[in-house]
């Protein structure tokens, strides 16, 4: 099953308040069911990995989504070489 993070949800959605991205919710709801893509929860385990994580990423969301994929010990598609410098993280791209 394909899974995109809640934190990636909340991403596109500040994207779009922004103007960076022109979507309205019922496109991404939709996109998602089309493609039969759950949404993974972000918990508090996901959060106490980040205490973990080295400082390579700045980007707050990429850490919170580098956190939760290790925590859950799933891969993560990403073109974000930065993404590559955490052991143990699964990158495909």
């Amino acid at each position: 099953m394909l899974e995109i993070s809640a934190i990636s949800v909340s991403e596109i959605a500040i994207k779009t308040a922004r103007g960076k991205l022109n979507l309205r919710e019922e496109d991404v709801l939709t996109g998602l069911a089309d493609l039969n893509i759950r949404v993974l929860p972000y918990a508090a385990a996901h959060a106490w990995r980040l205490f973990e994580l080295p400082v390579q990423h700045a980007d707050p969301f990429d850490r919170q989504i580098i956190a939760q994929a290790l925590a859950e010990e799933i891969a993560v598609v990403t073109p974000d070489d930065k993404f590559k410098l955490y052991k143990g993280l699964k990158v495909i791209w």
